[in-house]
């Protein structure tokens, strides 16, 4: 039985941050010692990230100083994350922090579902009896699975299932469900639904690791369609040939997401880079041998890959110890590039690139892709696919 992802959808928000203006507004703050400024310039500079999305109106920081989002969050009312006009970053509280994930992340959630249902071919919501979702920056119950049941109309019978808190390698549980749905019922049509907001849990300060997170993470949301039913022909799809778990054995205390009074709260040490570096081939070696390759052969055998970008320097690292080329990364580099890290979300905006590439294969012919994503743990999640054109069913 073929398992595949049909397609896959985004959605940002309309808030654009360019990161000259969020390092010199960081820059500003009365609080930073000089070794601070230093860490933020090096860290926003450094990024290899040009834009990133938010939901916090605050943070447009282009935006006339009399417009939308001057005064807060809302049009009306005192700013909540930033005070434009001070060049003042607030630090709210987590409560209130998640009281705007409420108010904002529903919409990212539906609007990523209904351009992935849409974007499938030939699915409908009448066809749909499985939704995954999954998000690490907010809260609330009942959650994104019941909000889509509800609000896209599905039936109340529809099973649901969310994953909550496993940070940015996410998408592989919640995709490896769904698989194994379709794997136990081949009538399945699962949606799987990735939001983030970790804009919201920004906070100014001199610790490099809350700098590095200000400097990398963003919002967006994305959803895919997985199901065994087959696509119409010519259609691009993703099959679902392996997917791979593990923990490295060091690196527990250097990648951690944890919840404080002022947000949630980034542990993200210097070394994260170099741990992945060095044990990303013991973790790839179960599904290299399924693609019958070796890491010396890894960028002929296999020549599509979507590697989380956790950062810039976690993308030189697994490019340097796989071998891969430039042109290997480009989808990853320029998803970060783009929109930064959105943390769960992001491995299925580069799946969705590759969906949509002027040069997928033609019809009768696949290519194997390798995916991959690293999250708390430190824990390496990652997948064998095929990307090919659907023949006649």
């Amino acid at each position: 039985m073929v398992i595949s992802v049909h397609s896959v959808a985004t959605s940002v928000p309309p808030t654009v941050i360019k990161q000259p203006d969020m390092r010199d507004l960081l820059l500003v703050q009365p609080e930073r010692t000089r070794l601070g400024r230093r860490f933020i310039a090096s860290a926003f500079d450094g990024s290899a990230i040009d834009t990133r999305h938010t939901v916090v109106r605050d943070l447009d920081l282009g935006a006339p100083l009399d417009g939308p989002g001057a005064a807060g969050d809302s049009t009306t009312g005192p700013a909540v994350f930033c005070d434009r006009a001070e060049r003042r970053v607030l630090s709210p509280t987590t409560g209130t922090r998640n009281d705007v994930y409420v108010e904002h992340a529903p919409a990212l959630f539906l609007e990523a579902a209904r351009g992935a249902i849409a974007a499938s071919g030939s699915f409908t919501t009448a066809d749909v009896t499985h939704v995954v979702t999954a998000s690490c920056t907010g809260f609330f119950a009942p959650g994104p699975d019941y909000v889509l049941v509800r609000d896209l109309g599905l039936p109340p019978t529809t099973r649901r299932l969310h994953v909550g808190f496993m940070g940015c390698y996410a998408a592989f549980p919640a995709l490896s469900t769904a698989r194994s749905i379709c794997a136990e019922d081949p009538g399945a049509v699962v949606l799987v639904v990735c939001a983030e907001l970790c804009s919201l849990h920004l906070e100014a300060s001199d610790d490099p690791d809350t700098i590095v997170a200000s400097a990398v993470f963003a919002d967006g949301a994305a959803a895919a369609i997985v199901s065994a039913r087959p696509a119409p022909a010519g259609h691009l799809v993703l099959d679902l040939d392996e997917m791979r778990t593990t923990l490295t054995p060091v690196g527990e205390q250097d990648m951690a997401w944890t919840i404080g009074d002022h947000g949630f709260e980034m542990v993200l040490s210097r070394y994260v880079p170099s741990i992945i570096s060095e044990h990303i081939r013991g973790a790839l070696d179960p599904l290299l041998a399924q693609a019958g390759t070796d890491h010396a052969g890894a960028h002929d055998d296999i020549p599509r890959w979507a590697v989380h970008p956790g950062g810039r320097s976690v993308l030189d690292k697994v490019q340097d110890a796989l071998a891969l080329t430039a042109t290997q990364m480009e989808p990853s580099r320029s998803i970060l590039r783009e929109y930064g890290n959105m943390s769960s979300a992001t491995i299925l905006f580069i799946l969705q690139r590759l969906l949509t590439s002027p040069d997928a294969p033609a019809a009768g012919r696949g290519e194997r892709v390798c995916a991959m994503a690293f999250g708390p743990g430190l824990t390496v999640e990652s997948a064998l696919l095929t990307l090919r054109r659907s023949e006649a069913a």
